[in-house]
């Protein structure tokens, strides 16, 4: 009985300390928190904390969520905590330069009028006409805002992103000036295939909420002062003139980022149209690369057989490898290169190679690279490409890794070394240019990057690879702002199933040579029964000989036999992932929980050992 009494009051006695523990924590240690996540999503990263110490006027943010309306929706109220919790972590750290203010916009309150001023977005949530706000505004000195008009769960992984991008453009309000010329219709427009318009591109959107955009023509024969760091996508219309301006800015220490392309899909242009013309679809940068030191055919594409993308081919057929269109990996991503460092997957579509010129005294940095197993391929290949696979037949890897991005840094010679006609004379070489050239511009449109939905009047990207993120990257460093790239960086929540895919390449690289040989073996016998037939009477075809009989029926075994090969590989498919799972789920209920048994097993055998002593 004492010993009853006795466990029953430890019992009690540790309930207490952990209801004590639990409320000096909370108020000893308010912030305090233990973040077990891989990319430790919850911790502010050195880029926000960088933004956060270098604060010097305060600036007021807004915090906007409908606590009544949303009482039934728990994840949405999950989300908000998490929200909530980043925004005073914001606070915490900015020491007195963040002022939070957490506001219910309650129906037809002042708090409410002045969500609607700020220009928050309402999310009807019934017919009866409640509505729930989500969302954030921020000021600074100058009375200037900024807002986030909600907060969409699909952007969960770009939170601090926002939130820090919202801080460092009130706390420099002046965005740097970016110079664009495309021969792409980034802005959208009149689609002249459907007809239809087209939404701008959402990589471009993305760079206009840091930076100030100003077009520029395609025969420019002058770089503004003001322009610090200029964007090139799909240059292919460029004059003379402008082949010069750029050259004379990269000269006197302009920074440039450029996007060429040897076969732009996203290209609408008349020549482009015009079946068959894959120059139609190129661009390049004239004598440029090579005065920088880089060789690179704007009539070649690079295609990759271990990067290849699986795409789909419609209802009621399997996936096939598109090896021009390439998933670049971390593994074949600079490591070390600002720009770079923080991207775990890019995609990159038809486009070409770079490569170093050997004796150049500009350095070569590659920034985004092929695998091995990779090759260049005309890119007329591409023009009339129907079936994914058609690049398959015949292709042989020449072991060569091809640079599809490079930085280009150091001295250089001008590629108009005794200028131009009608332009005063101008810069000969340079002690240090600072260049990024990447040889696609389809991966910049929406469908290689990411899905964009309409929520209520506003576009959320939900993006599967980073290749807005390169984008916004490379201007941030170029422009010499680079606390928000390892920010970016964090945006990523999903994990890639390398296993699966590695499972999946391999079958379907069985699959592929066992149709390839079905095709084969029905094409030979075809012949043969041609052959038969071109021996008899014209006028009997309609006969069999038994020559022909036994053919055909043999035929059909072989045909029956290979067709149950290829359903044994697919099955096999599906068992090797069908095993992994299985291992999974049962380290997952089995093993765990028999881990943790036997530590507490443990834990209590070694107190009674100790006690016994």
């Amino acid at each position: 009985m004492k010993r009853l009494m006795y466990s029953g009051a430890g019992l009690l006695v540790l309930l207490l300390a952990f209801f004590a523990f639990n409320m000096a924590t909370n108020v000893l240690l308010p912030g305090a928190r233990l973040d077990l996540t891989e990319q430790k999503l919850y911790t502010l990263s050195d880029g926000t904390k960088q933004i956060l110490d270098e604060l010097d006027a305060p600036i007021d943010l807004y915090f906007f969520f409908s606590d009544s309306a949303s009482k039934d929706l728990t994840v949405l109220r999950n989300y908000q905590r998490r929200v909530e919790e980043m925004l005073k972590e914001y606070e915490r750290r900015a020491d007195g330069q963040i002022r939070l203010h957490i506001i219910d916009p309650e129906p037809f309150s002042e708090a409410e009028d002045r969500a609607a001023e700020f220009g928050l977005q309402a999310i009807p949530l019934s017919d009866s006409g409640e509505s729930l706000y989500f969302g954030l505004a921020g000021t600074n000195e100058l009375a200037q805002r900024e807002v986030i008009p909600f907060f969409a769960l699909e952007q969960e992984g770009m939170l601090e992103y926002e939130l820090s991008r919202l801080v460092s453009t009130l706390a420099k309000p002046d965005k740097p000036q970016i110079g664009l010329i495309t021969g792409l219709p980034v802005d959208g427009g009149m689609n002249p295939y459907t007809q239809q318009p087209d939404a701008p591109w959402m990589s471009l959107e993305q760079v206009r909420q840091v930076f100030d955009v100003k077009p520029l023509a395609a025969d420019i024969d002058s770089i503004p002062e003001d322009i610090g760091v200029l964007l090139l996508i799909h240059p292919k219309a460029l004059s003379e003139s402008a082949l010069y301006a750029i050259d004379q800015f990269v000269l006197r220490g302009g920074k440039l980022l450029a996007y060429v392309d040897p076969f732009a899909e996203a290209d609408q242009g008349m020549e482009a149209m015009i079946d068959g013309m894959a120059d139609g679809k190129a661009s390049d940068l004239g004598p440029l690369l090579a005065a920088w030191g880089v060789a690179y055919d704007p009539t070649k594409v690079v295609v990759d057989a271990q990067l290849g993308m699986a795409v789909g081919r419609g209802p009621g057929q399997r996936p096939a490898r598109h090896i021009g269109w390439l998933e670049v990996e971390a593994a074949q991503i600079d490591s070390d290169d600002t720009i770079t460092a923080p991207l775990q997957l890019l995609t990159y579509a038809t486009g070409g190679a770079l490569v170093p010129v050997e004796g150049s005294e500009t350095e070569f940095t590659p920034l985004m690279q092929s695998t091995a197993l990779s090759a260049l391929m005309p890119s007329d290949a591409f023009s009339t490409l129907r079936d994914p696979e058609d690049l398959l037949k015949g292709f042989a890897p020449d072991d060569n890794v091809y640079t599809l991005a490079a930085r280009l840094q150091g001295p250089a010679k001008s590629a108009y070394p005794e200028g131009m006609e009608g332009h005063e004379p101008g810069l000969t070489q340079a002690d240090n240019i600072n260049v990024v050239v990447i040889a696609d511009t389809d991966m910049l449109t929406d469908r290689m990057w990411t899905q964009v939905r309409d929520l209520f009047g506003q576009r959320i990207a939900q993006p599967w690879a980073e290749n807005a993120g390169l984008l916004v990257n490379a201007l941030d460093n170029l422009s010499g702002s680079e606390a928000l790239i390892s920010v970016r960086s964090r945006g990523d929540f999903s994990r890639p199933f390398t296993v699966v895919e590695e499972l999946q390449r391999k079958a379907e690289s069985r699959f592929r040579a066992s149709e390839e040989r079905l095709q084969q073996r029905l094409a030979e016998t075809d012949q043969k029964l041609a052959q038969l037939q071109q021996s008899q009477d014209p006028g009997q075809l309609t006969e069999l000989t038994t020559e022909q009989r036994d053919a055909i029926q043999s035929f059909l075994d072989e045909k029956l036999a290979i067709r149950k090969q290829l359903r044994d590989v697919r099955y096999q498919l599906n068992a090797d992932i069908d095993e992994l799972g299985t291992q999974l789920k049962w380290i997952n209920t089995a093993a765990v929980p028999a881990l943790l048994t036997l530590g507490v097993l443990f834990w209590w055998l070694l107190g009674r050992v100790r006690r016994k002593r």
